[in-house]
């Protein structure tokens, strides 16, 4: 194990890589306990090693470049695939379908298979664990079709928040866009962001979701991007999105 630098110069390895986009820093932590991290050519066997400028990291036999400066894209994530670097079924992920030259990336929060829309993706992991979590603030806005009949006092009552199965959802907005027969489209915004929280909210309203877009997550909107697109982020709309005590670790 690597002792801390002198005068506490360089990072923990998992921070270190969280920012260059292997990982989160606790999925990075696992890396390090699972025996697959190596400090110039050492095995790392604590998460607090410390790396410095210059240090050679190599993560499963790959060679890990330091941390770039923050980046940040939008995705138009089609149906019919995992927001996952590997799955264990064989289905097609995210990450094959990126375009060549993008960096090593992560993703903030997931859309699930049969979910589209706007997926924001950065090479900073620790950025993408801070926005994940409720306690950003940030807003997360879909569009929903659903196959059933709407009915507006209990889609207002999930404002209130909704206990699922013994599962306690937080304020849901939800509200009727349209409706021809048996088909509504709503628009549903939440902070957030559990597994698959929108549509256990409209099974429990006896609604069933026959397609869900997501269209904003905080201040970034899906708009116009085509299916299947990605637009990096200009660095000066991230510098004034994302004020550097936002996203800093605590």
């Amino acid at each position: 194990m690597s002792d801390p630098p002198p005068g506490g110069k360089g990072e923990r390895i998992a921070k270190w890589l969280a920012r260059a986009g292997v990982a989160s820093r606790r999925d990075a932590e696992k890396l390090v306990a699972d025996g697959k991290v190596r400090l110039n050519n050492a095995p790392v066997t604590h998460p607090a090693t410390f790396v410095s400028a210059g240090d050679l990291v190599i993560v499963q036999g790959a060679v890990v470049d330091a941390p770039e400066r923050t980046r940040l894209w939008r995705y138009h994530k089609p149906v019919g695939l995992v927001t996952t670097h590997r799955d264990p079924q064989g289905r097609p992920t995210v990450f094959e379908k990126l375009p060549s030259g993008m960096p090593r990336v992560v993703s903030i929060g997931r859309l699930d298979l049969t979910s589209e829309g706007l997926l924001l993706l950065t090479n900073d992991g620790l950025l993408a664990r801070k926005l994940e979590l409720p306690s950003s603030g940030w807003l997360r806005r879909y569009r929903v079709r659903v196959h059933g009949v709407p009915d507006q006092r209990r889609l207002a009552a999930l404002a209130k928040g909704v206990t699922i199965e013994g599962v306690a959802y937080g304020p849901i907005d939800a509200g009727l866009d349209s409706r021809k027969g048996d088909n509504a489209w709503l628009t549903v915004s939440l902070r957030e962001g559990r597994n698959r929280e929108v549509r256990r909210a409209m099974v429990h309203l006896g609604l069933v979701v026959t397609r869900l877009i997501r269209i904003a997550y905080g201040p970034f909107q899906l708009g116009t991007l085509p299916r299947g697109a990605v637009d990096e982020v200009p660095a000066r709309v991230l510098r004034d999105q994302l004020p550097r005590d936002r996203y800093e670790e605590f």
